[in-house]
Formats: structure tokens, sequence, C-alpha cells
């Protein structure tokens, strides 16, 4: 998913005096020093390079962040702000975000290790532009009138729900909290972020930029740094109407016990996937299916919830489709994020590291074969890096954990079918339910199929087609609610019903 425009120098020699300085949280329009102990050492992944200390926010920090959200919310002048002026503030938002594109991209590339390409074409354009879509939502959710029996008018009102907590993951650190602070705020609420220890640089950054030109009144959005310590704080505490959150299905879990243990706070998750893309006989283009599935299971060195992490190829197809993915895969140079010779960068962090090496150990011992990739990459420099070689297992039996389990990163299994009906069991046998795909010239078919899979996002002959005025989650263990597109503002507003007696 590149585009073909020019890519700005990374700002290397701006980020390293940048990090120099210390991170601060943001509170109520301030930044100030963290109260809690200890922090979290952020290291560049791609040579294990100090970066920065990122601090812990006590409970205390915590308490001051809801507080500063609560009163911009009841009393500030955030809720009399006229909608339009609101939807302007988003604008600006997005202008800010432009107008320093090669400093974010630069700061999550050193963080994350995806490329400095990925992070400045992909990830930055729509973190931006999310800010403008949701500005034009700002005026244009309406209530209803409801056809009551009786001398009765009855009308529904949508209302902001309050305080927001934000809690995103490191994979797409600035993107994804866009992705909730750009509808969370067109519909007038308040936020508390907390981004991943592993990735927090960037969001400083962004707030440093919102705090300098955006123009948003105190309190409407702060920022709290730190580990599941200061997450946690942040879902029981009693001050927060709605948690959302980006991550693992084990954190979800974990945050909808803590939400039920202290307010009952409306939750909304986007979690793991274990996507299945089922390529039949009939595909309209080989080579492009073969382009396609590749790209969209290994950019961003396989870090991404949606990746289609399961290619079931129909057996006439499937010795030469597994050939053409090995030769990709073999062919990819892992290096440098800020060398444009680089195809992959590190894996995020250590943890995720050593857990993807992990599963390519487990899939050695279940006897899939090995086609591709199968450790980490050590040859020059990145000996210090945490790189791992894009590996595919092809043979793959559905009851592997390697076929069950997400592993987050690049490490591809292939299963084989004979017909249609084998290819639908073996893409349902998950219990995540987030994406799928279908290569197919059949178009009934291809609607027939999209009924049949159990997932929320269902793409025919092109994998990974997304857009802000389409809904993106899953069902199950993928998670609850939507983001994007009309269906994410469900979320972060309540329904009023107000009836008045005529008679």
């Amino acid at each position: 998913m590149t585009s073909a425009t020019a890519i700005e120098a990374p700002r290397l020699a701006w980020a390293k005096a940048w990090l120099s300085q210390p991170l601060r949280l943001y509170l109520d329009a301030q930044f100030c020093e963290a109260s809690g102990s200890g922090g979290h050492s952020a290291l560049n992944p791609a040579n294990g390079a100090p970066l920065s200390l990122v601090p812990e926010a006590s409970t205390t920090d915590v308490d001051r962040a809801v507080g500063a959200a609560r009163r911009a919310f009841e009393s500030g002048p955030w809720p009399a702000l006229p909608r339009r002026e609101r939807g302007r503030l988003l604008q600006r938002i997005a202008e800010v975000v432009r107008a320093n594109r090669a400093e974010l991209a630069t700061l999550i590339a050193l963080e994350n290790g995806k490329l400095y390409r990925e992070a400045y074409q992909d990830d930055m354009p729509d973190t931006a532009d999310v800010f403008d879509y949701y500005a034009g939502w700002v005026d244009k959710l309406y209530g209803e009138t409801c056809p009551v029996e009786g001398p009765f008018l009855n009308y529904t009102l949508r209302e902001p729900i309050g305080v927001c907590a934000l809690i995103v993951p490191w994979n797409f650190p600035l993107l994804l909290a866009a992705w909730k602070l750009a509808p969370a705020l067109a519909m007038g609420n308040t936020a508390v972020l907390k981004p991943s220890p592993f990735t927090s640089l960037s969001l400083v950054r962004f707030f440093e930029l919102l705090h300098e030109k955006a123009g948003l009144p105190a309190g409407v959005v702060n920022l709290v740094l730190g580990g599941a310590g200061v997450g946690e704080a942040l879902v029981r505490h009693h001050g927060v109407d709605k948690v959302a959150f980006t991550g693992s299905t084990d954190t979800g879990r974990r945050i909808v016990h803590c939400s039920a243990d202290s307010n009952l706070k409306a939750v909304s998750l986007e979690l793991g996937g274990k996507s299945p893309s089922i390529v039949f006989d009939d595909v309209p283009d080989l080579d492009f299916a073969v382009a396609r599935s590749f790209e969209l299971m290994f950019s961003q060195k396989g870090e991404k919830c949606s990746e289609p992490t399961r290619f079931l190829i129909q057996r006439r197809l499937y010795d030469d489709f597994v050939r053409r993915l090995a030769e990709k895969a073999e062919a990819v140079v892992c290096g440098d994020p800020f060398d444009p010779a680089s195809d992959q960068g590190p894996q995020c962090n250590r943890p995720q590291f050593e857990k993807v090496l992990h599963y390519i150990e487990l899939g050695r011992r279940e006897s899939a074969r090995l086609r591709a990739g199968g450790g980490p990459d050590v040859r020059g420099r990145n000996a210090e890096g945490l790189f791992v070689r894009p590996t595919i297992f092809d043979e793959v039996r559905p009851e592997m954990r390697i076929a069950r389990e997400e592993i987050f990163g690049p490490v591809l299994c292939v299963l084989p079918f004979e017909d249609e009906d084998e290819a639908v069991r073996l893409a349902n046998a998950s219990e995540y339910a987030l994406a799928a795909g279908l290569y197919t010239r059949d178009v009934a078919r291809a609607h027939r199929i999209a009924r049949r899979l159990d997932a929320g996002m269902v793409f025919v002959n092109r994998y990974g087609c997304y857009d802000f005025a389409s809904p993106f989650g899953g069902f199950g263990q993928s998670g609850w609610g939507k983001e994007m597109a009309l269906h994410s503002l469900e979320g972060y507003t309540r329904t009023k019903s107000v009836w008045v007696h005529l008679a």
C-alpha cells in the first residue's frame, strides 16, 4: 500500500536532538513530569540503541488526567463550542500532521522498526485524513422520532458519551490513536490517551504539536505514559465513561473484567486475528493474487491484526503458488528502516521477536514444511537488531498451533483444499473472526462464500481494501464494535429517549 508521492528525507538529526529531552505527560494543557516510579527504556529495534526513557505515570497522574478531561467535558468551553468550530479544530489537527509528516514518520520508524517509507507513505496520510473525515461528521449525526402509541411525542437524542480512555498498541502507534481520537472528539467527548511503552515517542511529539498549533481547549486531550498498570488504572477509573482498546485478545479480556469490576463503562475492542485468504483455481489473475497476497502478509513485518496469515490454496494451484511465494520471501532484504534498499525492518520489541521465533520453532516441531525463512536475519549489522526472515510453512494442518494462534509477525501458514466446502470449513476453523479474502472468477461463488465466511470483513479478488467510510472490525474474539465510518460513532455516543405527553 505505497504511494507514488515523493518521500521527504527522514529527520534523523532533528530526532537525535529531540530525544535528548525527557518525555513528559500532557495533563490539562500542560506538560509535566510523571510522578510514578521506574519507567521503560525505549530501544531502537534495528540495533538495540537506547532512544529514551518512557516514564511511568502514577495513579495520581491518571486521576489528574481524568479530572482534566471531566472538567473539559462538563464545564469548560468544549461542550459549548459550536459544532462547526469543533470540525475546524479537527481539520487543523489534520494539517498539523501533514506539516510534520517527516518528523512523525522518523520517530515511528525509530521506535517501531517499520520502514521509514511505510511510516511516511502508509501511516501518515491516513493519520491526517481521518481527522478530516470525522470533521465532516460533527453536525451530521441525527436523532429520530419514534412512532409510539398514545398522545405522546417520543424522540431520541445522540449525546457524547463523556471521558474516553484510548489505549493504543505499538504496531501503528499514531494511526490507531487517530482512529480513536478523531471520532471521539468529533462527537464532543474528551480523551485520555495511553500509548504502548514501546512506542510512546511519536505520541509525545504529536501532543507537543497539538499544544503548539491546534488550539484545543484545556483538558480536551490528555496523555499518560506507562505500562499495563497505567492502562488498568484508566480502565478501573470511575471517572472514565468509555474505554477504546486495540491490542491482544488476552488484554481485551482483562479490560472487560476490569470494567465490570468498576463502573461498567462502555468498552470497544479491536483485537486479534488469524485471517484466511482463499485462492480458487479460477483466480482471475494469478500473478496479481500472488503479489498482493505476499505484500499484505509481509508488509510492516507482519505486525498487523488483519493480515492474511493463513493462505488456503486450491490443490491444482498449490505447488506453483507456494513456490512463487517462497521465491519472493527469499528475495526480501531485511535491514535498516531508513535504508531505501531495505524491504523489511525489525520486529518492534524483543518480547515480540522472541514470540515469533518461538512459533517458528513450534512449526518445525509440529512437522509443518518450511519453505522459506525460518529464523532471525543476522547478516551484517542485522545481528544487532530484531530481524526475522519472512517465513513460510506449507502443508500445514488446521489443528497445528501455528494455524490456530495469532503470531503477529512474518510467519505464513499455507494449507491446501479440494473444494468450496472444505475451503469454508478451514477458513472458519478459528476462534478469531476479523477478516477473510477470496479470489475467484465466479461471481455467484464470491457472494455465496462471503455470506458463509465468519469474518467482520471479506475481501473479494483484492485482499485488504480499507476506507474511512467502511466499518473495520471483527466478531467473536476479534473484538467488540467497529472502527471507522458511521459505525464507530455509535461507540462514542449514547442514545437518550425523550417522551413528551401531548394530552
